[in-house]
């Protein structure tokens, strides 16, 4: 039995969970009761879509052990499959809140769909912007015969200018004028009359318009409502009694609600439920089971945590007064690690930074290479640290000692001259040799500080790669990158778009080991003052 509780957001699964993780996936596997594909059989024709599993292993009141079992969202268009536990958010009673709600919403949706279907409506509403597309092109017509006869008058008066006397071409310049006021005139009229015509069918066609601008207002309104309700009935008990509605859990307004699907997540279904039928909370785990959504990082079958965004606030309360394992992230272990020094001058320095250890202060850590460096070196002017490493790499950091040496060495990133090679040991054996991985990343909003694939507002990442060796299972490759993004080369490795095998010990896209077998092992660069080509090489302890 554990001591403590799961920390739901970084854990190893506890043996109980796996057991009752397999014998659940034994059962999805295996069941025909209801369908969904998963995308486990290529048989299939269905979208297919994989989905979070989370199981919670618990203790009733006689001692006895017992597992329940959720999954986030929906599955299968079907409120519960047996098995299951129900939502939160319990909407199966004829007559609620959100079936009463939803009436209103449809009556409305109704009414405006019986205007904008209206014979009349739409007639009135072809008629308005053929009117506005008729009176566009006269007057533009009218417009151009405007600047024609003015570049026609001009070539007309510089021949008469030296063909007639002053009296004779006075008297042709003053006809001219005559004509472009006649014409302007007119152009007057045209648009006058087109005035009149356009106001006209338009008051016809606001006869309907204003009567559904009045309706999807209202129709605004309700939903908003009905949100609002949701987000107050949506209510969540900890291990005290104590509930808290998602709108007092995110402190949100009607302008800033809660993120969309907060409350849907397995865990905070699983702790529901348990503290509603006074079931003690022994251990928890969440698998994802079938195809992996094109912009996460999700293998078939493997545990991953609680999303940060959606589940942090909710867990958050529900966990308050239970004996919880402590937050691995926040205990710090590169307090004792030390750094080497592979290159020293008067304008730089070159360091091998071990794992562990962060490249710049933390939200809850101070000692970083920045910070140990800034001590060591008191009289250098500038921010020191010219690139970053994640805290888990290891591996050459350029430093500089002055602002000036500061700037040089950021323009050569900037200019992507500087060549850096990584070196990583993969879980898993990759096909390829060598490549190229062009996947744009982007932070996942519901899961910081967690990355995704997203061409629409993704930021541009290109890394190319070759393998060195293969060991056992696993591949040894070297990674030359381009760009320089946040998690860049453990979601190109991670990722079914990329190489689709996470670094070894990368506990965001794969699983835990001694540590993330990810080394900066090579960098070239023109030294900020002399110009003069350096090479450093650190090989990896890994």
């Amino acid at each position: 039995m554990p001591e403590k509780f799961t920390f739901p957001f970084y854990y190893d699964p506890h043996p109980l969970c796996i057991i009752a993780a397999q014998e659940l996936q034994d059962y999805l596997l295996e069941q025909r009761d209801w369908p969904h594909n998963f995308g486990l059989d290529p048989s299939r024709k269905e979208i297919e879509v994989g989905k979070m599993f989370g199981v919670l292993v618990v203790q009733n009141q006689e001692g006895e052990l017992g597992y329940l079992s959720a999954f986030s969202g929906k599955l299968a268009d079907m409120g519960r499959p047996m098995g299951f536990i129900p939502h939160v958010l319990k909407l199966d009673e004829e007559g609620n809140f959100f079936d009463r709600g939803m009436v209103k919403v449809n009556a409305v949706s109704a009414a405006i769909k019986k205007i904008e279907n209206d014979k009349e409506y739409q007639e009135q509403k072809q008629n308005l912007a053929e009117a506005k597309w008729q009176a566009e092109h006269e007057i533009e017509k009218h417009r151009e015969e405007i600047r024609q006869a003015r570049k026609e008058r001009k070539v007309v008066l510089k021949k008469a200018k030296e063909a007639l006397s002053q009296e004779e071409f006075q008297r042709l310049e003053a006809q001219g004028v005559k004509a472009s006021l006649h014409k302007k005139h007119v152009l007057k009229q045209l648009m006058a009359k087109w005035e009149v015509e356009l106001n006209k069918r338009q008051a016809q066609f606001d006869l309907f318009e204003d009567e559904l601008i009045r309706l999807k207002e209202k129709r605004k309104q309700l939903s908003g409502s009905l949100q609002q309700e949701i987000f107050d009935q949506y209510q969540f008990l900890n291990i005290k009694g104590k509930l808290k509605s998602l709108n007092e859990i995110f402190e949100v307004s009607a302008t800033n609600p809660p993120p969309a699907g907060a409350g849907d997540c397995a865990a905070p279904k699983l702790l529901h439920f348990a503290f509603q039928h006074q079931l003690k909370p022994v251990a928890m785990a969440e698998f994802w089971w079938g195809a992996a959504p094109k912009s996460l990082v999700r293998k078939h079958a493997h545990f991953y945590p609680a999303c940060t965004g959606k589940c942090q606030p909710i867990l958050a309360h529900m966990l308050e007064g239970m004996k919880v394992d402590p937050n691995p992230i926040i205990q710090y272990n590169g307090a004792d690690k030390e750094i080497e020094i592979l290159f020293e001058d008067e304008d730089i320095l070159v360091i091998n930074k071990p794992s562990g250890l962060l490249s710049v202060p933390g939200k809850n850590v101070v000692d970083s290479v920045a910070t140990r460096l800034k001590e060591k070196y008191p009289e250098a002017t500038g921010p020191l640290i010219v690139h970053r490493l994640d805290q888990a790499t290891s591996g050459i950091l350029l430093i500089a000692k002055s602002m000036v040496a500061h700037k040089a060495l950021q323009g050569q990133f900037l200019k992507r001259s500087i060549k850096k090679r990584y070196i990583a040991l993969l879980e898993g054996r990759i096909e390829r040799m060598e490549g190229t991985i062009d996947l744009p990343l982007r932070v996942d909003l519901d899961n910081r500080p967690n990355q995704m694939v997203c061409y629409e507002y993704g930021k541009s990442a290109v890394t190319n790669f070759e393998v060195v060796e293969y060991n056992g299972k696993q591949t040894r490759i070297a990674f030359y990158p381009i760009t320089g993004r946040t998690h860049q080369l453990r979601m190109h490795a991670a990722h079914s778009l990329g190489l689709n095998c996470p670094i070894v010990g990368d506990t965001l896209y794969g699983t835990r080991a001694n540590r993330l077998q990810l080394h900066a092992e090579y960098i070239a660069f023109r030294h900020p003052a002399s110009g003069q080509l350096i090479e450093i090489e650190v090989a990896a302890d890994f």
